[in-house]
């Protein structure tokens, strides 16, 4: 499997009732043993995830499904990263 990061950004208006979803959300990746590290920024402004997946397209159809994604509440972008 890959790795890739995902950024999930707030969104002007930012529902805080979502942020449970979107925890049971990384806890369900977590227990596929989908998901190797992930937190919140310091500022939050949002936070990120490092995805295991099979490519690309796998990765961002995850990441699509997060509550935030899907309620608009935040932005997702997945970048493949070449971690060392």
């Amino acid at each position: 499997m890959n790795r890739y990061l995902v950024l999930v950004m707030r969104n002007p208006g930012f529902d805080t009732g979502l942020v449970g979803a979107h925890r049971d959300f990384l806890a369900a990746l977590r227990a596929q043993q989908r998901i190797e590290l992930s937190g919140g920024f310091g500022d939050a402004s949002g936070g990120a995830y490092l995805l295991r997946a099979e490519s690309f397209d796998e990765a961002r159809a995850i990441a699509e499904r997060d509550p935030l994604h899907r309620e608009r509440a935040s932005s997702v972008t997945v970048y493949e990263w070449n971690a060392a």
